[in-house]
């Protein structure tokens, strides 16, 4: 009975304790939110209101001090007459544009203030509007008021001295008094000094100028005797300094160190917080390293200061700037230590978790790191250093050794920054879309790290334990979507290295200016025999590589994506570096637009076809000549190697300057050339074969006696770029294609299709792929750069090549000893000397083509001053003496 007591109790005994139902006829009332003072000040609209009011106050007391300097003599004695409360309730009327309380207000700043110095009060109200309205700090609020406060003492002083006893209060109360103390110290003159140094002293620690005597310039030495032969020979130079701009002309320890004196460094990084977002998405780490240089809109320029552990680096604040952050931003940094006279927050590494796939609940927090970037701005604008040949018996520039560089003063800057500024903002919610991204179809990632480039981001990915590689590179569709973002493109696997790469365009591009890249210490100092600036990479780095360790270079792209500029920095960068003796251009120009700036150096740098008047060829038939041309100049290289008994260039033209090497046997200095071709599909189009195999032969032998080819297509189709052409280019350049196929056409891998334009390119180089920003430069650079080198003194006519006559100009002719070449005597005296009926020998000694030196051979044959033709073996000479060849020459 106790039991069922017990039972039936128990559910009476809940419903006796529940609640009362609710009823839906009365209706709760809502609850009031608290307003808290902290949080209403902390909040972004307040900020936004309160910047609103600096930049009206700003405004305001702009127009009352500007009315007032027109109407003061009217408002003057009703303002010193009438007291304030008649001022403000009064029906006194005034001048000024902003009635009785902006003459008021003028009058207490302009008499008994600072003059006109208080328009300084206007600058800082608008320094911080803007501060409040932007919401970070764009303007440095304590180093302003350092201005300020100092150019309100002495502007104040200066205009009350400089206008001493007149009406109007130019200096104000203030700059009279310090004046009727200064003169009654030290007197007017030394007022005056004092009131002068210290202008000077101020513009001079603001602007750092340089005062320097003008050194006076050593006379050159007098040039040591040359044999005729060997100052008429081509050759490599005495390289002098370039002229380059002051700015550029410091010290390299100068430029590694920078001003100290100047608030200008190092960076820092501190992550954003937002705890609702926190709860939402997982927490970004930031795992910082010694040099980052990665900079965030709102944050000051610091230096960082360099931990023990390379995964841990706290955010550093010198101690001058300490006093520039609110409040606000000290305490959400958390407790500092000093270190080394720095403050310094200290910083845990959180342990990555064991990622959970599927519970989103429970997702682990992955670590986020911002990789530094390249910072050249220490090796930006050193003095460019060539380095000179040494002094040997033979110096090869010494016809033109009064040539000088073009310097850097020629370039225009593009970038305004030297230093790559990406907000952290945007990289925060890049992944933070990437890892929502990747958790919709389950994937768990344990570190994401991104590096800030020109133009893309690269985020770094370490996929979890489980993850397939496949399925990250699948959802590139589906990443670039949650982006918003053009031209994504996945790396997976990065070469190298255990991480997934996502490149992702920044939203603010840099341009990268190609002065920038010449001024760099690794351009200037380098040893490349043909160093060319390309770019920069991901990592802020400059791309520098060689033109003869490539040794050819394809470039393709779609129209109007930075191939035409491309070729312009490649042919200025070897201008900036190497002398007239030691290069020479082959260009090739069917656009006959393009290149035809180029036309000022053609006695400097330029190489043509005996008898053309133009340099640029631009005419399909006289392409076929010059490539023909550039065969026989490579075949009678080979010669000269052999004879030599040197396997490259570099060996030949390092004996020919130790005078290893007799010029009277045919040697002479081989400069580097480098042919140019901008439209190489349309020379395939309208010539086919006839210009494919001279390119074929010259890319499989041209390398070792010092002839590269860069060339470049708008079609990168199979039947423009064959496999004969491809194997024999192994460095690659890729603009933006239009679609895979010719991506894989022109890089052997997909991924030009992507890129996003605008000098954004893939240079295949040394078995590795890498994404480059090219270097601009404009045309009126290029000009400038051309007229410069176009003004100087240069060779009387440009570089020739060997003369080339095509068969099918002399077919049909027959052979007469009538018409005998004009250098007929000049081949039998040099054959009957030397008692060699060898072709080779004319072309060496004579500097003919193979088509001329051949029909010389057939007219000596038919005089009979040398027997038949015998194969790969010389020809026999019938004469023996000089005595019997002129009596031949008698009866000719």
């Amino acid at each position: 009975m106790s039991k069922n007591k017990l039972k039936t109790e128990k559910p009476e005994s809940k419903k006796a304790k529940a609640a009362p139902a609710p009823n839906p006829e009365v209706l709760k009332k809502d609850k009031e939110p608290e307003v808290k003072v902290k949080e209403l000040v902390k909040d972004e609209r307040t900020h936004k209101v309160m910047g609103v009011f600096f930049l009206l106050l700003s405004l305001y007391c702009f127009i009352a001090f500007t009315s007032y300097i027109f109407s003061w003599e009217e408002d003057f004695d009703k303002v010193n007459r009438y007291s304030t409360k008649e001022l403000f309730f009064g029906d006194v009327k005034v001048d000024n544009l902003l009635g009785r309380l902006g003459a008021y207000v003028s009058h207490g700043f302009f008499y008994k203030g600072f003059g006109v110095a208080s328009y300084l009060f206007c600058y800082f109200f608008f320094l911080l509007g803007v501060n409040f309205i932007v919401g970070r700090r764009v303007f440095r609020v304590w180093r302003n008021v350092k201005y300020i406060l100092f150019g309100l003492l002495f502007i104040s002083m200066t205009m009350s001295f400089l206008s001493f006893g007149a009406e109007f209060p130019w200096g104000g109360a203030v700059g009279n008094a310090l004046n009727k103390w200064g003169t009654g110290f030290v007197g007017k003159t030394g007022t005056a000094l004092f009131l002068l140094v210290t202008g000077l002293a101020w513009l001079i620690w603001k602007f750092n100028f340089d005062f320097k005597w003008p050194e006076r310039k050593p006379k050159p030495p007098k040039p040591a005797p040359v044999p005729m032969a060997a100052a008429t020979a081509t050759a490599a130079p005495v390289v002098p300094p370039a002229a380059v701009p002051e700015k550029v002309q410091q010290s390299p320890i100068a430029a590694a160190k920078g001003n100290g004196l100047k608030e200008d460094g190092g960076v820092m990084v501190i992550p954003p917080g937002d705890p609702e977002e926190e709860e939402e998405l997982p927490a970004m780490h930031l795992v910082e390293k010694e040099d980052i240089t990665v900079i965030p809109a709102h944050i000051p320029h610091t230096v960082p200061l360099a931990m023990p552990e390379p995964e841990i680096m706290a955010p550093v604040i010198e101690e001058e700037d300490e006093e520039d952050y609110t409040d606000e931003e000290l305490e959400a940094a958390g407790p500092m230590l000093y270190i080394d006279d720095k403050l310094e927050k200290p910083q845990e590494l959180e342990i990555n978790q064991e990622p959970v796939a599927r519970k989103k609940n429970n997702a682990p927090e992955v670590a986020f790191e911002i990789k530094p970037t390249y910072n050249d701005e220490e090796e930006e604008e050193v003095t460019p250093v060539h380095t000179a040949v040494s002094v040997d018996p033979f110096d090869p520039a010494l016809d033109l050794s009064n040539y000088k560089y073009p310097g850097l003063d020629l370039l225009a800057n593009h970038s305004a920054d030297k230093v790559i500024v990406q907000d952290t903002g945007e990289l925060e919610k890049n992944k933070n879309q990437i890892i929502d991204t990747l958790k919709n179809y389950d994937i768990s990632i344990q570190k994401i790290s991104a590096t800030v480039g020109p133009t893309v981001t690269l985020y770094e990915i370490v996929p979890a334990a489980g993850v397939r590689i496949s399925r990250i590179k699948n959802l590139e569709d589906d990443i670039a979507l949650s982006l918003s973002a053009l031209g994504i493109r996945i790396i997976a696997p990065i070469p190298g290295k255990g991480t997934i790469g996502i490149e992702v365009p920044n939203v603010k591009k840099s341009i990268v200016s190609l002065k920038n890249l010449l001024a760099s210490e690794k351009f200037q100092n380098s040893t490349m025999d043909l160093p060319i600036a390309i770019g920069k990479k991901i990592d802020n780095e400059n791309f520098i590589a060689d033109l003869a360790k490539m040794p050819h270079l394809l470039m393709a792209g779609a129209t109007g994506q930075g191939k035409s500029v491309g070729i312009n920095t490649l042919l200025v960068s070897l201008l900036y570096k190497k002398h007239p003796s030691q290069l020479k251009f082959v260009l090739v120009d069917p656009k006959k637009v393009e290149l035809s700036l180029y036309k000022l150096i053609e006695k400097h740098f330029l190489a043509k076809l005996p008898g053309e008047d133009d340099a640029i060829i631009t005419d399909t038939k006289k392409v076929i000549h010059t490539l023909n041309a550039l065969c026989i100049e490579m075949d009678l290289r080979y010669d000269l190697l052999k004879e030599a008994g040197t396997r490259n260039i570099k060996e030949y033209n390092s004996k020919f300057t130790q005078r290893r090497l007799n010029p009277q046997k045919g040697h002479r200095y081989l400069p580097f050339i480098v042919l140019v071709v901008d439209e190489f599909a349309d020379l395939i189009m309208t010539a086919g074969k006839e210009v494919e195999m001279p390119i074929a032969r010259l890319a499989q032998l041209a390398r070792a006696v010092g002839i590269h080819l860069i060339i470049a297509t708008q079609r990168p189709s199979v039947n423009i770029i064959t496999g004969t052409i491809k194997a024999n280019f192994p460095a690659r350049i890729a603009f933006k294609v239009s679609s895979k196929i010719d991506s894989r056409t022109i890089l052997d891998i997909g991924g030009a299709e992507q890129l996003i334009g605008q000098g954004d390119m893939l240079v295949s180089f040394n078995g590795e792929l890498v994404r480059l920003q090219c270097a601009f430069v404009d045309t009126p650079e290029v000009e400038s750069v051309a007229e410069f080198i176009g003004n100087q003194k240069g060779y009387p006519d440009a570089f020739l090549l060997p003369e080339y006559v095509d068969d099918k100009d002399t077919e049909g002719r027959e052979f007469s000893l009538a018409d005998r070449d004009p250098l007929f005597e000049e081949a039998a005296q040099v054959i009957v000397q030397t008692q060699q009926g060898s072709t080779s020998l004319l072309q060496r000694r004579m500097k003919l083509g193979y088509n001329r030196a051949g029909r010389l051979m057939d007219q000596l044959e038919a005089a009979g001053i040398v027997g038949p033709n015998m194969g790969s073996k010389a020809r026999e000479v019938l004469v023996k003496s000089d005595m019997e060849l002129q009596e031949i020459l008698d009866t000719l």
